[in-house]
């Protein structure tokens, strides 16, 4: 919950929290500790610090705040353990969120973030430190620690925090918060921090706070994968072929077997302190030691790769990577698996074969014109004069059509819209979507590992550096390691947070995915996202930006021992660095989304030679990410070419074996391609056609009256009743007289230009 949110060059600050709360805590309870007074006499202390917030005196505020985030950390000078730390943290922070305090804290962060004074401060600052958002680190870090506990579960919650956990997730998702929902009010700190309107803004607390405030009110995958299910039990649809999460967390990295030539190399590799291996060994086996990149001969003929980073993958005897894969980084795998965790997967291929309606509307088109000479348009159902193989053709690809297909009426008032956070979360962020998505994506190429810094870039250090720069190699030492570590977690929040929306909107109405995805394509995502894979992705994977030691809760538990260049330069004992892992992931599903039955986008990907990017990723054996890796080279393997696709055999493989198969896709060959023009700017702007008019149909009605369309039609207008005053037609007469033939009319007037 808590290691990402500090930063290293924070940590002297959990003992002036301690302080603070101590001053004040002595002169309510002496001698006596926190974790020994009654709930009562907690409440009563909440509320003694829930006043002392409306203080006008700046400092003190931050003094009560301080206390409160030491509260909020678990009262850690009172524990021995981690394990106490963690209890005292959850039991306080339901206590903090009961007594009022997280309403308390959005109103001094609305002034903190109104302050124009300390805004314009920062801006005519050279340089930026830590200390120029001490109260915005602080109100942040308390409202991550409320939000982030009250989200996660645990079987021994009591009832009355499970009602408030519901009670929370409805506040947050409802516009009560000014009128907006609390991510908005976050979203405002994204732009106005990129318009370097306010260069002091936290960003990775910001971020961090946005993205588990939207993961706790829309959900996160285990939710949206439900939603899915109700979604279709409600429109009478066949259940799910499967479930995504679980095939993929089955799902084992691809590792096809080694050839002869292979086998002699490894044999002559010795001093890479790996045992050699008979020529004939099970796939299993394969699949147990990572001992060469499975896709290295492919890269043979491709020169775009390079050279430098031809190495094999990870080294190491086991690959970690193999075991379950899960959205949130899980403890240090152990060095071997017992054969009883090994998943028995499923003879076949993994997934169930899918068609869309598009696709049968295709091959019955095709059909007709070649047995009957004619088409019928979108009529899927009528087979008459066409061969009894085709019958047989048609119902097996509408058994395994698993496409929804609705129709949206285009009256207006006629669709209903439900409530749901995902709605209310898309129409707050409607008005100013374009500039929340430019806004996330700066950042993120801010903080990737393949940007250079430039003079005119968006400072996202201003958090993280301290006032006084380090003077020694140990610091500068653990200032890089903090400095690598905080652009890390920026990626992985905006990563994350970037597919929630999408997943989410897509979930929620498709023309809402196709917005967000727009305003991403036109931001330049696309070659974004590739310009951060075009670095060594094995180095990125296995970083470690990490000081266990300084990590919370266990530096403010455990002694802290000396640290030396040595120990820092050896890092942590874990073989990989999940966030980075997590964030490749995410960005490789973004990626997808955008890219997924879109030619014009597909065709970027081309231009933009992402197949040897692409194909460098697949060195990381790791199952989920090779699998993203493969769908984005299968929809653009018909575009690489024949030679491409055999000098790639193992690739291609390795596509037939973990992809979801589409019948009659002719992805491996490449038919037709010259009949399907690349017209980027015509499917983009027929798109954002539909677009505007499902957003003009369903948010704009009733709402710009001045935007009315005009009847013109003369027989339309005097035809339509209008209701007038009982006692108009006593005066109806003196009023025309007045009003019409007393009243000069200059009809030459009109003939004149105005």
């Amino acid at each position: 919950l808590y290691i990402e949110l500090y930063s290293y060059t924070e940590e002297p600050e959990f003992a002036l929290n301690r302080d603070y709360f101590e001053e004040d805590f002595r002169s309510h309870a002496r001698d006596r500790r926190w974790i020994e007074l009654t709930v009562e006499e907690q409440r009563s202390y909440v509320m003694r610090l829930l006043d002392a917030l409306e203080v006008t005196d700046r400092d003190k505020r931050l003094k009560v705040a301080r206390a409160i985030l030491y509260l909020a950390q678990g009262v850690f000078d009172d524990c021995d353990t981690e394990v106490d730390v963690l209890h005292w943290s959850r039991h306080n922070v339901f206590l903090l969120y009961d007594m009022g305090i997280f309403t308390a804290l959005l109103e001094l962060l609305s002034m903190e973030i109104d302050n124009n004074q300390a805004c314009s401060s920062a801006v005519r600052k050279p340089a930026i430190s830590l200390a120029d958002s001490t109260e915005l680190r602080v109100l942040l870090s308390i409202m991550y620690l409320i939000v982030e506990t009250i989200r996660v579960q645990t079987e021994d919650d009591r009832p009355e925090w499970r009602a408030s956990r519901e009670v929370f997730k409805n506040e947050l998702g409802s516009p009560l918060y000014n009128g907006e929902p609390f991510a908005l009010l976050l979203f405002t700190m994204v732009t106005k921090f990129c318009s370097m309107n306010a260069p002091h803004f936290p960003m990775k607390k910001v971020l961090l706070l946005l993205w588990k405030t939207i993961l706790f009110t829309v959900g996160g995958f285990q939710e949206l994968q439900e939603m899915k299910v109700r979604g279709r039990e409600r429109l009478n649809l066949p259940p799910l072929p499967e479930d995504s999460i679980k095939v993929v967390r089955a799902m084992r990295a691809a590792s096809p077997p080694a050839s002869a030539m292979e086998l002699i190399e490894q044999q002559q590799q010795q001093k890479r302190g790996r045992r050699s291996r008979r020529p004939l060994v099970k796939q299993d086996s394969l699949d147990t030691y990572n001992e060469r990149d499975p896709f290295k001969n492919d890269d043979a003929r491709d020169e775009e790769e390079d050279p430098e980073d031809t190495d094999s993958g990870i080294e190491g005897e086991v690959d970690p990577l193999d075991r379950d894969v899960i959205i949130q980084p899980p403890p240090p795998p152990p060095p071997l698996r017992p054969p009883t965790e090994r998943v028995n997967f499923p003879k076949g291929l993994p997934w169930a074969p899918k068609v869309r309606e598009k696709d049968i509307e295709h091959f019955l088109e095709t059909s007709r014109n070649k047995f009957i000479g004619f088409t019928l348009g979108n009529d899927t159902d009528t087979l008459v004069g066409l061969p009894r193989p085709i019958h047989e053709s048609v119902k097996t690809l509408k058994q395994v059509s698993g496409e929804i297909t609705a129709s949206y009426r285009n009256m207006a008032g006629e669709e209903e819209v439900a409530e749901t956070p995902t709605e209310m979360l898309y129409l707050g962020m409607l008005p100013n979507l374009s500039q929340y998505v430019i806004a996330l994506l700066k950042l993120l190429l801010a903080a990737a590992p393949t940007s250079k810094a430039k003079t005119d870039s968006i400072n996202i250090l201003a958090d993280v550096l301290p006032e006084e720069m380090p003077i020694t190699v140990l610091q500068s030492m653990k200032l890089g390691i903090d400095v690598n570590r905080h652009k890390e977690i920026i990626v992985k929040a905006i990563s994350a947070l970037l597919l929630l929306l999408l997943k989410h909107f897509k979930l929620n109405h498709i023309y809402q995915f196709e917005i967000v995805s727009q305003h991403l394509v036109f931001a330049n995502c696309i070659p974004l996202i590739l310009k951060f894979f075009n670095q060594n992705i094995m180095s990125y994977i296995s970083a470690k930006n990490s000081i266990c030691v300084l990590d919370f809760p266990h530096c403010v538990v455990h002694e802290m021992p000396e640290l030396t260049a040595e120990s820092l330069e050896a890092g942590d004992s874990n073989q990989f660095c999940w966030r980075n892992l997590f964030s490749c992931i995410n960005l490789l599903r973004i990626l997808n989304k955008l890219t997924k039955w879109k030619h014009s986008r597909t065709m970027m990907l081309v231009v933009f030679k992402s197949a040897p990017i692409l194909k460098r990723a697949l060195k990381v054996k790791q199952a989920m990410m090779q699998l993203y890796v493969l769908k984005l080279l299968k929809i653009q393997t018909k575009y690489l070419g024949r030679q491409w696709r055999k000098s790639n055999m193992k690739t291609m493989s390795a596509i037939y074996q973990k992809v979801r198969h589409r019948l009659n896709d002719d992805w491996a060959y490449g038919n037709d391609i010259d009949a399907r023009p690349w017209d980027f700017q015509a499917e983009e702007c027929a798109l954002r056609e539909s677009i505007e008019k499902f957003n003009s149909r369903r948010y704009d009605r009733n709402k710009n009256g001045d935007f009315v369309p005009v009847d013109n039609c003369l027989q339309s207008v005097l035809g339509q009743r209008v209701e007038l005053p009982e006692d108009f037609h006593y005066s109806y007469e003196m009023w025309l007289e007045r009003e019409v033939f007393s009243q000069p009319i200059q009809w030459e007037g009109l003939l004149q230009n105005p």
